[in-house]
């Protein structure tokens, strides 16, 4: 039982409710915001989803309708109140002492019904009812008037396409297929004193004079006539205005005049200056986020096509980064805190991007302040992906609704630079029998859809960035964006799924690559989490339950095969997975950021994963880095160097590209390594390179590099960035590799809570990895060790060590993980 609090206006009604199904088979309680499967799971009325084979088992529950109820009191209800509810997923029906008051069908909306008229005094009763969204969408598709398909390789769960709501919900070649449903933002009970603030935009003039008008709007609803004091607040200077509202939407402007500006970059390029915007009633309060900087799409024409670059406050930006999807499959386990985990993971990674892709969520609002105070520019997807969508008037009109509401709220975020109609959507219109028979049908529906969302967003935010699909060759360009490298944004995917050579990345120039991956396994210790020791093996049904990608076991393994030895062991086999997946993204950016300017981004496919998963991730379930994220931090970083080999494979080229601001001079020493790990000097190369450039560094002769050898290098660039790598010309497995005679020592630092290894080396050792089932990061990992070198490098727990009791670690290494001792 909840009271109104003191203040009289609002009561928060999150928190413990009773969970029913409608047949009344289940009681227990549920927790909101939260999900209805981990509430049965906490229950223990379901085994946990994402435990071997349990996907299966709780097939059952979105089949069902489920009923939340709590109750709460109220002293004096009189006057209008209404409820304030978003993210309720998804067919609803919400219910006030018996009335309805709400019925919903949009996840990605904030709904705020009148319940005035429903309140009583004393105890009051609400009730939600959460219909199967399996059962609606059979229901939805049943009513269209010519059949809308679904790409049913990704969603097992069929017409998931018919609802708004994620659309991974339903499966995914890297999520679990169980359609949950939930509520899992606000519900609250609010009193309407006069006027209520439904959206608060900005618009930002940039003056040529180096200051800045910030326009604030605030839209205000009320129900009748009346006068409200607002006061807008940035930086110290506070307004009133005395307003008077009528019956509807009143809209109430204000302008800040700032003549010395702090400018918002994204990260790398210079601070991530940001303000605080208060708009407030004597009811209520809305605080944003505010950074001040200009954002262009540049898509001029140009001799391969047209550009696509990103220019913030008038300087072009490599975005170098990775897309997002949901941070759990079910949002009871997810948290504020895991986000910014994952964020943070990324923005250490050395990336300025991150892409917010089409099939999850418009994500709360936290992950956005987050990417401003980070640096973290967002190419922003509205939420339909790799399906075709009704065009019936009723389903635009709910689009349009969803998408004014969105923009409204996000539009403000520094970090939001560009919004996207959709992922993958044209491509789509040639997967389906359907569609393939009668595509102007198809595609005129798809463009109503698409033309709803790009006049929805343009009215919500003139100034914001449009762009049609991803991938996209142009506006109004339907063609295929996968396999055209001149113009607009590419998703590159032959090397995964067509199986071509990691050096087929090489045969692409992309201007944008927005999507690119390649898989591999999540680590041995997320993998106990879900699979018993007699599951460890990759054909198993519970590993191959565990994924999701067709033939992608196989892939993985026949890539193996085509260039390394074939691993020892299943945890040699987890290893490697992760070793060739950070070398195929490796190949793919390194060549493409050396083509700077005519590639000006390399987003690749996926950051995070949204349960235990073999996946494209580079961050395991919970955060853990996969070695291809260590691989990410160094390709990444700002000042790079890589080595490319020639297109007739003669010559070996070291590309040395620079995103900074300043010119850097590289000192690069380059030389060869024995299977002894004995290094022989070849040369030093001292290069510039311009700001913001790319160029040739040195070159090298494959004629050279005596058979059986690796070519190494190491840099050290002006500013004080660094690095190092090899380059194997040809294939891993041609090599005799040694055995490395790792050698560790650890040390317990007791102040800082972490642990010290040094790692050394007798002979070569390529790409050594340091595992262990205790959660937290490494500083560095997956690195090479020539013969005699030693790596120091610091292990900080998640949480702190119990008597300072060490982990226990293992070690893998390229030589060992491929022979049998």
């Amino acid at each position: 039982m909840t009271s109104l609090p003191t203040n009289g206006f609002n009561l928060d009604l999150s928190g413990s409710w009773t969970l029913t199904s409608a047949d009344g088979d289940v009681t227990t309680s549920i927790t909101l915001p939260g999900d209805v499967h981990t509430a049965l799971h906490a229950a223990e009325l379901i085994p946990d989803p994402y435990f071997g084979r349990n996907e299966e088992v709780v097939q059952w529950v979105a089949h069902r309708d489920w009923v939340l109820e709590r109750s709460f009191t109220l002293s004096e209800p009189n006057g209008d109140w209404f409820l304030d509810i978003d993210y309720l997923d998804t067919v609803a029906a919400v219910f006030i002492n018996g009335s309805p008051v709400l019925l919903a069908d949009n996840s990605f909306r904030r709904y705020r019904p009148d319940v005035g008229d429903q309140l009583k005094a004393g105890d009051n009763v609400i009730r939600v009812v959460l219909h199967s969204g399996i059962a609606a969408g059979a229901d939805r598709q049943a009513r269209q008037p010519f059949y809308i398909p679904y790409s049913t390789g990704n969603s097992p769960i069929p017409n998931g396409n018919m609802l708004r709501k994620p659309q991974c919900h339903f499966g995914w070649d890297w999520n679990i297929a169980i359609a949950p449903l939930g509520l899992y933002g606000t519900i609250t009970l609010r009193k309407l004193e006069t006027a209520r603030i439904e959206h608060v935009t900005t618009r930002q003039v940039h003056n040529l004079d180096g200051s800045v008008d910030l326009q604030v709007s605030a839209t205000l609803f009320a129900k009748n006539l009346g006068i409200v004091p607002v006061h807008f607040s940035l930086d110290g200077e506070r307004v009133r205005l005395d307003v008077g509202v009528g019956t509807g939407e009143t809209v109430v402007n204000h302008v800040f005049e700032i003549d010395k500006p702090r400018i918002w970059w994204p990260a790398g390029s210079g601070e991530q200056a940001l303000y605080a915007l208060t708009v407030d009633l004597p009811t209520e309060a809305v605080t944003k986020q505010i950074g001040l900087r200009t954002v262009e799409l540049i898509t001029t024409p140009d001799a391969a096509g047209s550009r696509f670059a990103l220019k913030v406050n008038g300087r072009e930006i490599f975005c170098r980064g990775a897309n997002w999807i949901p941070a759990d499959a079910l949002f009871s386990l997810s948290s504020p805190e895991k986000t910014e985990d994952l964020l943070r993971s990324a923005k250490a990674a050395n990336m300025n991007m991150i892409r917010v892709w089409g099939g999850g969520f418009y994500e709360h609002g936290h992950f956005y302040d987050l990417c401003d105070r980070l640096g973290l520019m967002v190419w922003q997807d509205f939420m339909f992906a790799c399906n075709l969508y009704p065009s019936t008037e009723d389903f635009l009109d709910n689009v349009t609704l969803e998408v004014d509401y969105q923009v409204r709220r996000l539009s403000s975020h520094p970090s939001i630079a560009l919004w996207c109609g959709d992922n993958e959507l044209v491509g789509a219109l040639t997967w389906f029998e359907e569609s393939r028979k009668d595509r102007d049908r198809y595609l005129v529906s798809y463009d109503r859809l698409n033309r709803t969302i790009e006049q929805a967003m343009k009215k919500a935010a003139p100034d914001a960035i449009w762009w049609p699909s991803s991938p996209a060759s142009g506006y109004l360009d339907f063609g295929d964006a996968w396999h055209a490298d001149g113009s607009g944004d590419m998703h590159y995917w032959s090397v995964w799924h067509e199986n071509k050579s990691f050096d087929n990345y090489r045969t692409v120039r992309p201007r944008f690559c927005s999507e690119f991956g390649f898989q591999s396994y999540t680590s041995l210790p997320v993998i106990k989490t879900y699979a018993d020791a007699k599951d460890m093996n990759v054909a198993s049904p519970v590993m191959e339950l565990h994924q999701k990608n067709a033939g992608g076991n196989e892939r993985i393994a026949g890539t193996m095969f085509r260039y390394f030895r074939f691993p020892k062991d299943f945890p040699n086999f987890v290893y490697l997975s992760q070793i060739q997946q950070g070398l195929a993204i490796k190949t793919a950016v390194e060549y493409w950021r050396s083509l700077k300017p005519h590639c000006m981004g390399t987003i690749y496919w996926q950051l995070n994963d949204t349960w235990p998963v073999a996946s494209w991730s580079s961050l395991d379930y919970g955060g853990r880095w996969k070695a291809m994220h260590y691989l990410v931090k160094r390709f990444f970083q700002p000042v790079a160097v890589a080595a490319i080999p020639s297109e007739d494979g003669k010559q070996i080229r070291f590309s040395l590209v620079n995103d900074t601001l300043a010119e850097v001079s590289v000192d690069l020493s380059i030389s060869i390594l024995d299977m002894r790990g004995e290094r022989k000097h070849l040369k030093d190369v001292q290069a510039v390179c311009t700001p913001d450039g790319a160029v040739t560094a040195a070159s090298i002769d494959v004629a050279d590099l005596p058979a059986g050898t690796l070519l190494a290098w190491r840099f050290t660039a002006s500013n004080g960035m660094g690095g190092e790598g090899h380059y194997v010309h040809g294939t891993y497995k041609a090599l005799e590799l040694e055995p490395a005679g790792l050698m560790v020592t650890h040390e317990y630092v007791e102040e800082a809570g972490s642990v010290c290894l040094n790692v050394t080396a007798k002979g070569l050792a390529l790409f050594v990895m340091i595992e262990t089932d205790t959660e937290g990061k490494y500083s560095d990992n997956a690195f090479d060790l020539a013969a005699g070198e030693t790596r120091r490098i610091t292990f900080a727990p998640a949480r702190p060590l119990e008597d300072g009791q060490l982990p226990e670690f293992r070690f893998y290494d390229l030589q060992s993980c491929q022979s049998v001792d």
